[in-house]
């Protein structure tokens, strides 16, 4: 786009709700093109909120001329969309050495059936096996397995043990680091 239709501020985190006060680098970059901040957080919040807190949600700013702009909004990254459906808060530390949770290809279909509708899936024309590889990789690379069937009862004591593995492994790192500084 010419700088005489405006500036995009491309894909942004935000997470709403938007504080004027806040430090997130979304607010910064705005700040950045002059934006009035506290307006752009007003309207920002408005926009938003219909949208669950917390989420973090790929927002595109059209500034143009005169300090005005636009927002758009697309649907929640794939990885959140994963770690939603695995009942996870974070990835795998060690990709492809271990696994942080599974979800099914039924959730893998669902997750882009939502997806298929951003911009950016939509721009490439990308067909639903397309997508759907796309999601297997993301799910790979924060150690996600993806399964035929799921069943609920192994899949909580899998959650439940890998939540003791992880808090035994914050505490040898936690003793470490005091032992080091002996």
């Amino acid at each position: 786009m010419s700088m005489s239709h405006g500036l995009c501020i491309s894909y942004m985190p935000l997470v709403p709700p938007l504080d004027s006060a806040s430090a997130s680098h979304g607010v910064y970059r705005v700040m950045q093109h002059g934006l009035p901040i506290a307006q752009f957080c007003k309207d920002f919040n408005e926009k938003t909120k219909d949208f669950k807190e917390g989420v973090p949600l790929p927002t595109v700013i059209n500034i143009k001329p005169g300090r005005t702009y636009d927002i758009r909004f697309n649907k929640p990254t794939i990885s959140y969309f994963l770690k939603a459906a695995a009942g996870i808060k974070k990835g795998a530390k060690r990709s492809g050495h271990e696994k942080a949770g599974m979800i099914t290809l039924k959730h893998v279909y669902e997750i882009a059936l939502v997806k298929g509708q951003d911009e950016g899936f939509q721009v490439r024309d990308m067909s639903m096996e397309r997508i759907c590889r796309s999601i297997l990789g993301s799910a790979r690379s924060i150690g996600i397995q993806v399964v035929q069937e799921l069943d609920a009862d192994d899949y909580r004591r899998f959650l439940k043990e890998r939540e003791e593995k992880l808090h035994l492994e914050e505490a040898a790192a936690a003793a470490e680091k005091v032992a080091s500084k002996i």
